[in-house]
């Protein structure tokens, strides 16, 4: 899919206030470790990440999406009345229903004819959002919309920590250090049809899809059926499957994406990354043959925030100064399902 008149005028961008880091982690799983004979400091070891970011607790999802749609608008002569469209695209949500996205334009102040609803794809769910957007605007049906998201890490971690401490074997230990990977932050993206003043933004030029639904079961989220009243979150992944096949996805997408755009591998100035550890990141790169130095990278200090990450990445970046005008940025996106979605921008 290719695009004319899409801009990404401004990103904006919460992080969670409470540093936990992984030494602190480990503290709290030291029974674990001492039983499957573990040593102090694989985690960081395994994942490259050194801290991340939590929410304090019972902090709500629509306060910090909606701190970052108010940076995202502050950029710009855009005002709420602008947005045709307003897309929640967490995979955490406050309620079943309604969509958090209304809490949010609640609190945006939007009213009147806009789209407001929630999208859900993984971590993959800011990037859907970006495109509904992007299609609206190129079929000239409005001239802004906002995707929001906020992940929450805090509330599975803390299940999760107290189910190992239960006892478990090794393989469970296994299929649960993913979610010690998990970061809280909160981003908005703002597109528009450029006609919002003389700073249009970042141009939006194509993106391209491809997934591999078969492996939908490496990675789940979810709730643990019961016959009960109460029903527990739980979290499994399979994380050398995911790396294996996710590889193999994102080798076949990076194809079809550069022949979409018409670019050669030289011509791609920078590369933003769903942001998982040092071993996902290592992999795709060398994959796709991407020089390491066109990366940029946060899961370190930030750990992997679900459909926050890539995009909490590119503006940080962009603060930075990393992503410059005129370059080539590729989005380079992937979420349990499996899914692909890599998206060119004109910066």
């Amino acid at each position: 899919m290719k695009y004319s008149r899409v801009y990404l005028s401004a990103l904006g961008y919460e992080l969670g206030p409470e540093v936990v880091t992984s030494a602190e982690l480990e503290e709290r799983l030291a029974p674990v470790y001492q039983r499957l004979s573990i040593h102090p400091g694989q985690l960081e070891a395994w994942t490259g990440i050194a801290e991340r970011r939590w929410w304090q607790p019972d902090a709500r999802l629509s306060t910090g999406a909606t701190a970052a749609a108010r940076k995202a608008l502050a950029k710009t002569a855009v005002q709420p009345a602008d947005l045709g469209v307003v897309i929640y695209a967490g995979v955490c949500r406050e309620n079943f229903e309604p969509a958090t996205a209304c809490a949010v334009a609640d609190a945006l102040g939007v009213k009147g004819g806009a789209s407001v609803y929630d999208l859900s794809n993984a971590c993959l769910g800011v990037l859907n959002g970006m495109l509904d957007i992007a299609n609206r605007i190129e079929l000239g049906q409005i001239r802004a919309g906002l995707v929001v998201s906020c992940e929450t890490a805090r509330e599975i971690n803390e299940i999760v920590i107290a189910r190992l401490l239960q006892g478990v074997a090794m393989d469970q230990f296994a299929e649960a250090l993913a979610t010690f990977t998990g970061g809280s932050g909160a981003v908005a993206m703002l597109l528009t049809d450029g006609s919002f003043g003389e700073a249009r933004g970042h141009r939006l030029l194509g993106a391209v899809s491809q997934v591999a639904p078969e492996h939908h079961e490496l990675c789940r989220w979810g709730l643990i059926p019961s016959h009960g009243a109460q029903q527990a979150q739980y979290m499994v992944t399979d994380s050398v499957s995911v790396l294996k096949y996710g590889v193999q996805l994102g080798r076949q997408t990076w194809q079809v994406f550069l022949g979409e755009m018409g670019w050669s591998p030289a011509q791609v100035d920078r590369v933003i990354c769903h942001q998982v550890g040092s071993g996902h990141q290592d992999a795709i790169l060398n994959s796709l043959q991407i020089p390491k130095e066109k990366d940029f990278t946060t899961y370190r200090f930030l750990g992997n925030m679900g459909t926050a990450a890539l995009p909490v990445t590119a503006a940080i970046a962009d603060e930075r100064g990393l992503l410059k005008a005129g370059q080539r940025v590729a989005f380079l996106g992937i979420g349990s399902g499996l899914t692909c979605l890599m998206m060119g921008l004109e910066w």
